[in-house]
């Protein structure tokens, strides 16, 4: 599996430097920015590398951000993962985000390859980290599969950018470190997802709703259920066969 982390505006250059540092050590190797507010030949970005010189040499860069640009990495990417300091209450399905160490115990029951070289079936994954002053906007979330949230204290409940990468890479290398991987799980991929969402939204179009943001809120509800289970081929095979029977 390649995991491909994505700064969306970054604004400091240190702060990038060192999340390829921290990236370095623990194996992780694939870097995106989009629409990064400093040079990208900065020397502060090198000097807070250090060892990690090599990440910036090939860090991907989109030079500008606009609104489309999430949709077009969809393409790109099994999963999209969103980060989050903001989180809201049951109601708000957008902000019901799964903590680090929950997403490390999901990742771990793949079959994980952070290097581009592997041979074996790919799945991406990209985490997409906010703007350092104000991270992701609602929009944004709305068009990832899932967000991830690093509980902190309630005074001060904002991290910088860095540390809160720190946290989730860790959390997934040791995952992935203290357990063997089960190789036998073939996880689905994009295709599988549109097809499951495909059917749900066929299942849904034969029920009554009250009115259509209820059926939205319900649409909302399973993608996210769906794509917060990374589920197996076997498991999304039995889920489309039962929305066909509800049909």
């Amino acid at each position: 599996m390649n995991v491909t982390v994505i700064l969306i505006e970054p604004e400091n250059a240190g702060n990038t430097g060192a999340i390829c540092r921290v990236m370095k050590n623990f194996n992780f190797e694939n870097l995106l920015l989009v629409g990064p507010k400093f040079d990208t030949n900065s020397q502060d970005l090198r000097n807070r590398a250090k060892w990690a010189n090599d990440l910036v040499d090939n860090i991907e860069v989109i030079k500008k951000y606009d609104s489309k640009i999430l949709k077009k990495l969809r393409k790109n990417f099994d999963y999209l993962i969103a980060t989050t300091a903001r989180i809201g209450r049951d109601y708000n399905v957008l902000r019901s985000p799964i903590t680090p160490i929950q997403l490390a115990e999901r990742l771990s029951e793949l079959e994980i390859n952070t290097s581009k070289k592997s041979k074996k079936k790919n799945i991406d994954i990209g985490i997409v980290m906010g703007r350092e002053g104000s991270g992701l906007n609602n929009e944004e979330i709305e068009l990832m599969d899932f967000s991830v949230t690093i509980p902190t204290s309630k005074k001060y409940g904002t991290m910088n950018l860095s540390h809160a990468t720190t946290i989730i890479l860790y959390e997934i290398f040791k995952k992935i470190s203290e357990e063997s991987i089960i190789s036998h799980i073939n996880p689905i991929s994009e295709p599988e997802k549109k097809q499951l969402m495909k059917l749900l939204d066929e299942t849904m179009d034969k029920m009554h709703f009250l009115n259509e943001k209820k059926k939205d809120t319900q649409r909302i509800v399973w993608k996210k259920m769906i794509n917060k289970s990374f589920l197996s081929k076997r498991e999304s095979y039995a889920l489309m066969g039962f929305f066909k029977k509800i049909k």
